[in-house]
């Protein structure tokens, strides 16, 4: 699998972490593992569609599809050939741009929402008769670029803790974000259940989790010493979690295959 990742146009950064493309003519039938990232996607197939199983049975996918945050690790297999166009967004932007709850598709794959379509009317055309990446790249910041995203009082208030929770890593605690933003823990799960899907506690979880990626890209360390610079108190404490996230024991989890979780994960 070819893959290949770029950035958006620089008025699109708020909203948009990335665009990525991921190509094979590999007509053999892989299972792939996606674990959590934290961001949703939307994601567009110019090959064969793949199947998925996030629920525990397996289903055939449509091309077009909205991912929303996931809790836990699934399971992708290519039917034929692959060719995606992703759109990886920043963890709330799908609720702004779109007016979505995102509450409601967590844990989700599905197909793209009728506004979703409209807003992106031109881009199946263009799917099927698929661009170079950097042209895809600039179709894409143009019809990004003619939403108006909402941005109202509650929205700012869950950027700015977001901006907290990738300030800290994922290191911190609730009560935190509550005295920075001045608002009830009530407030804070309602707002989260609604502009990214996961409680934050648990979004920082995954952040904390993802850190462990780049650490591994950046330097060779021990587990202890990743453990700690993840921000786990102890050893133990990082492998449940690793384990939690992806099923797999840190040790046994090959971090240099070429996968596509390793693709979405790794940030540098």
């Amino acid at each position: 699998m070819n893959y290949q990742r770029i950035e958006p146009d620089e008025k699109l950064s708020l909203w948009v972490d990335c665009y990525w493309f991921a190509e094979s003519t590999n007509m053999i039938r892989e299972k792939k593992k996606i674990i959590p990232d934290g961001f949703p996607e939307i994601i567009f197939h110019y090959r064969d569609p793949y199947r998925i199983n996030i629920s525990g049975a397996w289903k055939q996918q449509g091309k077009n599809l909205l991912a929303g945050q996931i809790s836990n690790f699934f399971y992708l297999e290519n039917t034929g050939a692959s060719g995606m166009v992703g759109i990886k967004f920043k963890p709330a932007a799908l609720a702004q741009l779109f007016e979505l709850n995102m509450a409601d598709h967590t844990d989700l794959v599905i197909p793209l929402p009728r506004i979703i379509i409209r807003a992106f009317a031109g881009i199946p055309d263009s799917v099927n008769d698929p661009l170079e990446p950097l042209q895809f790249a600039q179709l894409l910041n143009h019809e990004l670029g003619l939403i108006v995203p909402l941005r109202n009082d509650e929205s700012q208030k869950v950027e700015r803790a977001l901006d907290l929770i990738f300030e800290r890593n994922g290191n911190l605690e609730v009560n935190e974000l509550l005295d920075q933003l001045a608002i009830t823990e009530r407030q804070l799960q309602r707002l989260f259940n609604k502009y990214v899907g996961l409680p934050p506690k648990f979004y920082c979880r995954i952040i904390r989790f993802s850190r462990i990626f780049s650490l591994m890209e950046q330097h060779d360390a021990s587990w202890v010493e990743i453990a700690l610079e993840s921000g786990y108190y102890d050893q133990s404490h990082f492998i449940r979690n690793f384990k939690a996230f992806t099923g797999e024991d840190p040790s046994a989890y090959l971090f240099e295959e070429e996968t596509l979780a390793n693709f979405f994960m790794k940030r540098i």
